[in-house]
This record gives structure tokens, sequence and C-alpha cells, in this order.
């Protein structure tokens, strides 16, 4: 089993290594990786400046940068046919509203989910398209496609650029508890779910916490959201090594949970770049986020726990087979992550992950990994298991559980 600590000199050989991997980075591809990610347009920018121009009504529509608050007292000034014509007019946007009604947004979503599959059917016959451009189409309408079936719950959506998504399962209405499971590196429409390693993308991630946490503790009602909601990095470039995707990511992730209805308490499962993303939203979620889980993290782009500022619990854990443990953990003019959260220094509660296959099975059924996930998801944390030299994870954990 691989140690959780390093020597000061495998550490400094790490970094050498590091910085010596991240100027061939810069040299050969630039800064460009972030430009490489946008498409053929951007739809959701078209549908909100055609939202800021419109009535409802004598009524102009509210800006969509207003408070989830605000746009909730709106919608709920609307009748339920006022509401559907908004969601028909400009389903793009009424879809990824946070405040807007979630069963609302629900079917905004299969409107414009319908009519993002249309546009990819209609490029798979323009002449103008490479033999990759058609098959980029092709991978789209597809997902597109299984994303319309079967009544699911698609939270939000963007087709602009490679595409972002989030599905719930559940009902997030109701819910007492509610997980958000973070994806890493390369997250988009596509490989928003896979049929092959279906629990190592965000729909498997999350289809396999739920089940498990409603395992835990039937009893206690959970929804989780699969939030592929933020541009990520693509592949293992320099948008992966650096922190701006993950910024951006964090103001994304902070508006979620701070729109979510009910007074659910909310557990972040944050996997991979997904920790980054997570450590930098710490500071500014709201205080119903009650747990971060790290999994398999490069860091969380701070050298101490204490560092995210958040009154929230921090659990971390990583597989012995994991290759992350390979990558250095510093941060060198912000370049890379900072400290291992799984190291003693960084303070976190350390839970094992046993049965965890590598750096993408986490969420596999039967592992330890998603048991401790699925348990401090429902709060059963007399249960969790702590990893092999780390028997105060459970420490001081006040308040009944299931709560």
């Amino acid at each position: 089993m691989t140690s959780f600590e390093t020597s000061p000199t495998l550490t400094a050989w790490r970094t050498v290594l590091a910085l010596a991997v991240v100027f061939v980075m810069l040299t050969t591809t630039g800064w460009t990786a972030v430009q490489r990610q946008h498409g053929p347009g951007e739809p959701l920018t078209a549908a909100f400046n055609a939202w800021q121009r419109g009535r409802i009504g004598v009524v102009h529509l509210p800006s969509p940068t207003e408070s989830p608050r605000r746009l909730a007292t709106f919608f709920a000034s609307l009748t339920a046919a006022q509401q559907s014509l908004l969601a028909s007019r400009y389903p793009l946007v009424v879809g990824n509203l946070n405040g807007a009604p979630v069963t609302l947004r629900y079917h905004a979503n299969r409107l414009a989910l319908a009519q993002a599959r249309s546009v990819e059917h209609h490029r798979l016959f323009d002449t103008r398209l490479s033999n990759d451009g058609r098959t980029q189409a092709l991978r789209r309408m597809q997902s597109f496609d299984s994303m319309l079936g079967g009544g699911r719950q698609i939270l939000a959506f963007d087709p602009s650029g490679k595409g972002r998504a989030a599905e719930v399962f559940g009902d997030l209405d109701r819910a007492q508890r509610v997980s958000v499971v973070v994806p890493g590196v390369d997250t988009n429409v596509v490989t928003f779910q896979k049929q092959n390693h279906g629990y190592t993308a965000p729909v498997g991630m999350a289809k396999s916490l739920y089940a498990a946490e409603r395992m835990a503790s039937p009893k206690v009602r959970t929804a989780v959201i699969a939030w592929a909601d933020y541009t990520a990095p693509a592949g293992l470039g320099i948008d992966a090594a650096i922190g701006k995707l993950a910024e951006a990511g964090a103001v994304r992730l902070t508006a979620l949970t701070g729109a979510l209805p009910g007074r659910a308490k909310v557990s972040l499962f944050c996997h991979s770049y997904g920790s980054v993303v997570c450590g930098v939203a710490a500071h500014s979620l709201p205080s119903r986020v009650t747990d971060v889980a790290v999994a398999g993290s490069p860091g969380m782009r701070v050298a101490s726990a204490a560092g995210l500022h958040t009154r929230a619990r921090v659990w971390a854990m990583r597989d012995s087979d994991d290759w992350i443990q390979d990558v250095p953990y510093m941060d060198v003019i912000g370049l890379g992550h900072g400290a291992d959260p799984v190291s003693r220094d960084f303070g976190s509660r350390v839970v094992s992950a046993a049965g965890a296959v590598g750096h993408p099975g986490y969420f596999q059924p039967g592992t330890e990994s998603l048991a401790n996930f699925a348990d401090i998801g429902v709060g059963a944390f007399r249960s969790v298991r702590c990893a092999t030299g780390h028997p105060g994870c459970r420490n001081a954990i006040n308040g009944a559980e299931g709560n």
C-alpha cells in the first residue's frame, strides 16, 4: 500500500519534474486550451440576449443575474400558463435559471435538448464539416437523445462549446439531504454519461451514490445531482495544472448550492479536478453545505483544511493505486494545486477508499469509497470507515445522524 506521506527528497524531485513538464506544455501548447473548448457559436448567450428584450404581458422579464430569491419571487407571481409560455419561448434561459421552479427547469431543458438535437442532426449533413466534425455532431446528437429519454430530470443544460449539464436523481424539492457530485477533467455533454465504465462518468457516479445513500438510510429523503455544469479542463494539459477554470467553476457551484430549494443539508463529493473547484468555492459556500468530500484530489489550492475557510467538514480519500499520488502537490507561481488533502498535516478527515480501482473507481458499487460517500451524504457518520492510520476521522461530529 502506498503511504500518504512522502520524503522531502522525493517531494523535491517531483517538484523539479513537474516544473519541467509544465515548461514543455507551455512551449508546445501555450495558454490556448481554454480557447479550444469553444464550439461553433454560443446559444446560451444568444438566448439570454433575447430574454433581456422580452416581456410577459406588459411586464419586463427580470435580469438573469438577479438573485435566486428574486427570480423565485418573479416565477411565483406567474400563472402556470405564463411559466410554461416562458419555458417554451426561452428554454435555454429558464432551464438554467437558479431560482426558477425545479420542475419548470426540467421541462425547459427537455425543450432545449430537443432543439439542440435538431441542430446536430442538421450538422450531420453539412458538407462543409470534416469527418471529425460529423463524428462530433453524431456523438452530441446521441448524447442529447439519451438525455431526452426516460423522464430524466435535467437541471441545467448548455450546448455552447463542448457543453455543460446537470441531472437530478430523486426529489430535489422534498429532499432532506442533497449530494452534489463534482467531476474532473474531460467532462462535457458527450462524456456526461458512458455506456461502458459508466461509474466513471458524472451520471453513473450520481446514480451509484443515490442508490448507495438509499441503502444506507432508507428513511432519509435524498437527492443527488450529477453536476457537470462548469467548463472542465480538456485532458491533462496546462488548464488542469492551473486554477483558472476552477475559479469560474467555483462561482457556478456556489450559485447552485445557494439556490437549491428547501432547507436540505448539502454535501459535495468532488473527484479529481472537481476537488480543485470545491476548494476554490469552499469559503463562499452557504452554511447549508455541511460536508465537502474529495477523492483522488490533486489539491484544493490551499496548504491546509483551515485555509479553506469553511465551517463544512472536510473529508478526503485516495486509493492506494491512484496515479494522482505521483503528481507533485505544490503551488509554484500558480502552477499546481497546493498540499495533499490526505496528508496528515492537511487536517482533513481521511477515510477509507478500499476496493476502489485506480483514479476513476471511487463510485464503483461494493467499494468502501462509495459506502463512505453514502454515509457522509445521509449523515450516518458513525458508519464511516476511517483510513488506516487515521482512526480519528469521525471525531467531534455533532448532531443527530440522518438529519
